[in-house]
């Protein structure tokens, strides 16, 4: 089987974590990537780094806050002009925020919901289209396990990522006639900054060895929806399979 190459990538989220990882790996894949995210600071450090290993202009950056979607279409424009059309799109941007067991705080709901699933719509309707006219290309979106039921502990959070997840299906039904592939991660406990400081964690692995596994994927080619690493998709087996009266007995 021959593997899937990219030579322009996207990866908004890039500042840290799972989608800094990507970056590093797409780039070391021979792709030339820009880097999104709202901390310049940080953008600035990973394109200096990557070009440092890979060559002088391998990596541009785009200050931007997800949560503008309206930004979106012109910052696309943008990239476009700038750096041709992108053949990868990874869409890696998070947002945790912690709620306490009582606590139903609107705020940080609005921020989760705008972060995980509505700037990932902005970003990812340009390159749908984009890609659809292309007839060709792969979308790669970050969710989470937290999607597959409706746990106590974080209720929008995991709305937000279910939403995302069945956003990306619609887009990978609607783009395989055209040749795109549109790649579902569903990764466990990864560690970065969104799980520093979480008690219970276990099958921790680190942001490159989850970006290795999702890219690993995505280079083969096809539509996937995989758990990252694959044996968390024993655990999604079982939490979607438990009645509904004795999960919310559970405190997950």
């Amino acid at each position: 089987m021959s593997m899937q190459t990219w030579s322009n990538a996207v990866v908004i989220g890039a500042s840290s974590g799972i989608g800094a990882a990507l970056a590093r790996q797409l780039a070391a894949r021979g792709a030339k990537v820009t880097l999104v995210a709202r901390r310049e600071e940080r953008l600035l450090e990973l394109s200096a780094q990557i070009d440092a290993v890979h060559g002088e202009g391998t990596a541009g950056h785009i200050v931007h806050d997800v949560e503008n979607g309206s930004e979106v279409e012109g910052l696309w424009k943008q990239i476009v002009d700038a750096r041709g059309e992108p053949d990868v799109v990874v869409y890696a941007s998070g947002a945790l925020e912690l709620v306490e067991d009582h606590e139903y705080t609107f705020e940080k709901d609005r921020r989760m919901l705008a972060v995980n699933l509505v700037g990932a719509v902005a970003w990812l309707n340009c390159a749908a289209l984009a890609m659809e006219a292309a007839r060709g290309g792969t979308i790669i979106g970050i969710s989470s396990i937290a999607a597959d039921r409706g746990r106590r502990g974080a209720p929008v959070y995991g709305a937000s990522k279910a939403g995302f997840t069945t956003y990306l299906e619609a887009l990978r039904n609607r783009l395989s006639q055209y040749g795109v592939n549109v790649m579902t991660a569903r990764p466990g406990f990864v560690d970065t900054a969104m799980t520093k400081g979480m008690d219970g964690l276990f099958w921790l692995v680190s942001a490159d060895r989850a970006a290795e596994i999702i890219l690993g994927h995505a280079a083969k080619g096809g539509s996937r929806d995989r758990y990252v690493p694959a044996r968390w998709g024993l655990v999604g087996f079982v939490v979607r399979w438990i009645p509904s009266f004795l999960f919310r007995r559970l405190s997950i």
